[in-house]
């Protein structure tokens, strides 16, 4: 009879060692999942870790824009031309590196650059999608960025676009940009144009 019993247990124990290990591989399988879909890719922050306990503050820059298409050197450079039968330009693509000056001569103080690029987006009027960082290179602010997305009717003597955000001490940025052209060339397409910056930040 105990013969029997250890017979038993001997054929008993593949079956019984494969259930421990099938049970074991299931649950340390589902652990894993567990916590990759509970990982840490995502979490809440307290504000004082990113200094957004700070008051928020509103700022206004005023500068120029230099759109200079003209010369050895351009800042503003066709990289897709618009369609010949286009009256407005729609589609064309230029990429921009322009400097913003603290008056409106190009010999002015340089205090940032604006770079991005500029697009033709109407078959009826001359309207421009403007995406560009403001890299401020002047004051403490050197090294920190605004950045503007919007739409520019370039004909309109006011024009307004938003400031979405930035980096450096322009980290959770927001505000608006107004502008006005000073200065239009017929000939070279060079132009001037005046921004005016509120941002609120931290």
């Amino acid at each position: 009879m105990a013969d029997q019993h250890r017979n038993f247990l001997h054929h008993q124990q593949p079956t019984m060692f494969t259930q421990f290990l099938f049970l074991f591989l299931s649950c340390t399988t589902f652990i894993s999942i567990t916590a990759y879909e509970s990982d840490d890719f995502m979490r809440p922050l307290d504000h004082k870790m990113l200094g957004l306990d700070k008051q928020e503050k509103l700022s206004h820059f005023k500068f120029y824009w230099h759109d200079i298409v003209s010369g050895r050197n351009p800042s503003s450079v066709l990289v897709v031309p618009p369609p010949l039968n286009s009256t407005t330009g729609f589609g064309f693509v230029n990429m921009i590196e322009n400097p913003l000056t603290l008056g409106p001569q190009l010999s002015s103080k340089l205090v940032g650059k604006a770079q991005g690029f500029f697009a033709s987006t109407s078959q009826s009027e001359m309207d421009l999608l403007m995406v560009m960082n403001f890299a401020i290179v002047e004051g403490k602010y050197n090294g920190s960025t605004i950045t503007i997305f919007g739409r520019n009717p370039i004909f309109n003597k006011v024009r307004e676009m938003p400031v979405i955000g930035g980096s450096g001490l322009f980290r959770f940025a927001r505000g608006y940009a107004q502008l006005r052209t000073h200065w239009f060339s017929p000939k070279t397409k060079d132009s001037i144009v005046e921004y005016n910056v509120y941002v609120l930040h931290y």
